[in-house]
């Protein structure tokens, strides 16, 4: 039995090897310390089990949820108002998804042709890149470099790509190299999109974890942004539901269309249950977002100076839960780096490489243990390492 050709290759050879290498470092009796994978360690607020300890219980709620409850829209519509000032229409502005992710991975088929050019961030988050290649598109990397603030220029792009493409992927605040954007770049994008018929897709998956005072905007913000893109916005991390698998896609009413419409053939939407936590979430008590925050930014502070004083500095995020890490001095393979650093110390972190070819050269450090776990990881690199000398 062959694979579709669209398919081969897709395993991630990285992921897997630093998985394998994982499996053996533990098999020594070493406990590894993971900061690879962005998943969150913090528990949802209270009142939001409690209302799916309660959804459990109703029994019309395992009937097939089709489209959603009416409820969770108008959460998500009131979410946004409050939080960015956005209107959004929560009967065709909006589409509940189960986890972002999901609809992160599907759009292109609805929008990509074979053959058709897609412009995705490089270094950027795996799933755009799968969802386009999957819809047999091609891909056209746009590189994050520091010097540009981990912006893709525009102006890069030569104009016979742009007039072939169908889409663009933002994501701000970014995975892996935790950059932020700004109003500016925003209306850039609006204005690229108009000029060449682009439908821009933004990942916003992170727009709450954001320290020193700093909020990150919502691209749906900028004037004409409804026009051209669409945003996707995930519970997962806001609220700490990543196992619900609950988000949503909000913005351009055809394409929310679209997507449905897409979506109502592959399945048949998201529990009941997991529903009615999202609508606690939403509307309930918001301080948990902000401890949620909290907590973030005392460990991205923890790591970043315990590093910095054995001479490994790299920036401080003002948001994501990511750390963008440039190889410590005397290094230059980020695959070597990461397997050695996992093989003489336990602490596991994901080589940039892993996210394009513009990500080699540095390392992704997910903030996802408690303070006194990564108390631990710094300290292992310390006894390991002095960058210093």
């Amino acid at each position: 039995m062959r694979l579709a050709k669209r398919f081969a290759g897709q395993e991630s050879g990285i992921f897997n090897g630093m998985e394998m290498r994982k499996k053996q470092v533990e098999a020594r009796g070493t406990t590894v310390i993971n900061l690879g994978v962005g998943t969150p360690d913090r528990p949802p607020a209270p009142h939001v089990i409690q209302a799916l300890h309660k959804a459990v219980d109703r029994l019309e709620n395992y009937r097939y949820p089709l489209l959603g409850k009416p409820e969770l829209y108008r959460a998500a519509a009131n979410w946004y108002r409050r939080r960015f000032g956005v209107d959004l229409d929560p009967e065709g502005e909006i589409l509940v998804l189960m986890g972002s992710q999901d609809g992160l991975a599907h759009i292109a088929m609805a929008y990509v042709d074979p053959g058709d050019i897609a412009l995705v961030p490089d270094p950027g988050y795996p799933i755009y890149a799968f969802g386009i290649t999957m819809a047999g598109g091609v891909l056209y990397p746009m590189p994050l470099l520091e010097e540009n603030n981990f912006l893709p220029d525009l102006s890069d792009i030569p104009g016979e790509v742009a007039k072939k493409a169908k889409m663009i992927w933002i994501n701000y605040p970014n995975n892996p190299v935790a950059a932020v954007a700004n109003r500016e770049f925003f209306e850039e994008v609006v204005a690229f999109a108009r000029e060449y018929d682009l439908l821009v897709c933004h990942d916003v998956a992170y727009s709450e974890l954001c320290y020193d005072g700093f909020r990150p905007m919502s691209f749906l913000e900028v004037e004409g942004a409804r026009e051209v893109g669409i945003e996707f916005f995930s519970l997962s991390k806001t609220y700490n539901l990543a196992g619900c698998r609950i988000g949503f896609a909000a913005g351009n009413r055809e394409v929310i269309r679209q997507l449905q419409n897409l979506k109502s053939n592959l399945d048949y939407g998201v529990f009941y249950a997991v529903q009615d936590a999202g609508i606690a979430a939403l509307e309930g008590d918001q301080s948990c977002v902000e401890e949620n925050a909290r907590a973030y930014q005392r460990r991205r502070d923890l790591l970043v100076d315990g590093l910095a004083a054995v001479g490994w500095s790299m920036p401080r995020p003002k948001a994501s839960m990511f750390v963008w890490a440039p190889l410590p001095p005397g290094y230059r393979s980020s695959t070597s780096f990461c397997l050695e650093l996992l093989d003489r110390t336990g602490v596991l972190v994901i080589p940039g490489i892993a996210f394009g070819s513009r990500g080699e050269g540095y390392v992704r450090i997910a903030l996802v243990q408690e303070e006194e776990v990564l108390r631990e990881a710094v300290a292992r690199i310390a006894g390991a390492y002095n960058f210093n000398s």
